[in-house]
């Protein structure tokens, strides 16, 4: 359901993130599995409606979960923090406090 509105607020999976040799529909498919991508998910879940969520990754966030971070931000209408390993990255209403420049 969440990627459905994903896709109707106007996100694109960016499958450059993805390295290894596959069609494009699995491209797709892989970067669902992105850790703070699942991290995300599970925080939806178990938290109260309206609660920011923080999401700490000892990585660089890939530009398609910063992509999709912030629609997600947009279609939920929660704040999420995401910590990565070099700076926080604050999304609300579908921006980021780093004006994309990361």
């Amino acid at each position: 359901r969440l990627s459905r509105q994903m896709e109707e607020a106007g996100y694109m999976p960016d499958t450059k993130a993805v390295l290894r040799d596959e069609k494009e529909a699995n491209k797709e498919h892989i970067l669902c599995y992105h850790s703070e991508k699942m991290a995300i998910a599970f925080g939806l879940i178990s938290t109260p409606t309206g609660t920011p969520l923080l999401i700490t990754k000892n990585l660089r966030v890939c530009q398609d979960c910063h992509s999709a971070t912030k629609f997600i931000s947009k279609v939920v209408n929660r704040e999420i923090i995401v910590r990565d390993s070099i700076r926080f990255h604050h999304f609300k209403n579908g921006l980021c406090s780093c004006a994309d420049y990361w």
